[in-house]
């Protein structure tokens, strides 16, 4: 062995570094990005049979990623989700590294000399862009703002402006049907679940009487899950309404049916919506199928006021074409729900397009030789949606996972070992840099505080906002 090279230990999956003699020690990984994703990745590595140490990073000052900032306040079932992630954390191979921007307290040259190998499970934030006339109006919003408004991000603004009687949500998507109800819901509705003070005010003032969303397929396209689209139907407060004519099936469409009873669930719910006499509940919420938006329609002073459509038919695959016939629909905000996009990471090749980091199997892609031979970024690695971007439910990240630590303990025999692999190495350097981190004791203060807010309305917790306010509760030693 050479004084530059390490071994590992295909069993115990210790590092034997020439640097440090004949001492042996565990493999350490860098995780960045603590939500599903990076949470899956730490699990997947511990419970394999190498001897790790990993330290997760996070952005935000507490963990979770899109679970406490991408699901809706009401939804406190896949919120159950976190149990599962809180005995990861739990684990005396983690630690948790929180309030820290990559690219900004640490980059990518950092890691590498305070760790064997990085992993990046960053997620998606931003929405995908719609290109069509009008896109840029006021009153013309992005589904991942305003989530990220009613789950109480920090880095949003505190105010949304919900003054639209009527409203249009572009897209058929789990994300387009908590949009949707959110904003048909009350305030007061949603005011036993987490969500702020600030967001339980806006929401109190909301202005919305009917929301309509829209697909541009049918039914059997639709992309939300069962479960998520019967839940629409339990608010005393929307009436949710489906015309008959929307119901409707090509032979691809009954294909589909046949062969997936998530499918076949979906369509069998919005028939019986079709067929049913519309009732009394107060908040209107209309699912159209077969409107492809065409045009965002506004006045003179660049506001919304409309939402113009294409009327679609079926072409016997299950995809559709246009009419050539077109409606107005009368309404003063629109939301577009057409997908997440990651954003780029800094000093990793990026996929603009696809909004995802080039990679194989998870291991990072640079490019490829004069033979065609796949070239890799020594010891990096991607999983969850900066992977194979935003589609998917949060358990398919688990397949990520695997996918990808597999691949590093395959290559873990030729890494270049950290030169500072120390665990206090990494603390000390963001300790030098003045980077007020948080950590998994201090989550566990945080999320005392937060539940001790909720106990006098009788709520389970009240979610805080303010990063300051955040730190002040999880490191309060932290705070000058």
């Amino acid at each position: 062995m050479t004084e530059q090279s390490a071994a590992t230990d295909t069993q115990s999956g210790a590092v034997s570094d020439s640097h440090h003699g004949a001492v042996t020690r565990p493999l350490r990984i860098a995780i960045v990005g603590a939500g599903p994703a990076g949470i899956y990745a730490a699990d997947a590595l511990m419970k394999s049979d190498a001897d790790v140490s990993i330290d997760l990073y996070e952005r935000m000052p507490a963990p979770f990623g899109l679970i406490r900032y991408g699901v809706a306040p009401d939804h406190p079932r896949i919120k159950g989700i976190i149990t599962a992630l809180h005995k990861v954390l739990d684990k005396e191979q983690v630690r948790l590294l929180g309030n820290i921007d990559y690219g900004v307290d640490i980059t990518l040259e950092d890691l590498q000399r305070f760790y064997d190998a990085v992993i990046f499970s960053t997620g998606a934030n931003a929405d995908r862009a719609l290109e069509v006339p009008g896109i840029e109006l006021e009153g013309s919003f992005g589904a991942a703002d305003f989530v990220s408004w009613y789950d109480g991000h920090p880095d949003v603004p505190r105010t949304w402006p919900l003054d639209a009687e009527k409203v249009a949500v572009l897209g058929v998507g789990n994300v387009a049907l908590d949009v949707a109800r959110v904003l048909a819901k009350t305030g007061d509705e949603l005011l036993p679940t987490e969500i702020p003070p600030n967001v339980y005010a806006g929401l109190k003032e909301n202005k919305a009487l009917e929301v309509h969303v829209f697909g541009r397929r049918g039914p059997a396209q639709a992309k939300f899950t069962p479960l998520e689209l019967r839940e629409l139907d339990h608010s005393p407060t929307i009436e949710v309404i489906v015309d008959p004519e929307d119901i409707d099936y090509d032979e691809g469409s009954e294909a589909a049916r046949r062969h997936s009873k998530q499918v076949d669930m979906i369509c069998n719910t919005l028939e019986q919506w079709a067929i049913r006499d519309v009732g009394d509940r107060p908040h209107k919420l209309f699912l159209h199928f077969f409107e492809s938006p065409a045009e965002i329609l506004g006045d003179a002073d660049g506001k919304v006021i409309g939402l113009r459509t294409e009327r679609t038919a079926l072409d016997g695959t299950g995809n559709v074409k246009g009419s050539g016939t077109f409606k107005d629909f009368d309404v003063q905000a629109v939301y577009r729900a057409v997908g997440y996009l990651s954003q780029n990471i800094p000093a990793l090749p990026f996929d603009d397009q696809a909004g995802t980091v080039p990679n194989e199997a998870g291991r990072v892609l640079l490019d490829e030789d004069a033979d065609g031979a796949a070239r890799f970024m020594p010891q990096t690695y991607v999983t969850g949606w900066i992977k194979r971007g935003p589609v998917g439910l949060i358990g398919h990240t688990k397949g990520d996972a695997n996918e990808t630590i597999a691949c590093l303990l395959d290559d873990a025999a030729g890494f270049t070992p950290a030169a500072e692999p120390e665990l206090d190495a990494v603390t000390s350097f963001l300790e030098s840099k003045g980077v007020p981190f948080t950590t998994w004791a201090g989550w566990y203060r945080l999320d005392a505080h937060e539940r001790a807010l909720g106990e006098p309305e009788g709520r389970e917790r009240v979610k805080v906002v303010e990063r300051e306010d955040m730190i002040r509760a999880s490191e309060p030693d932290k705070v000058s």
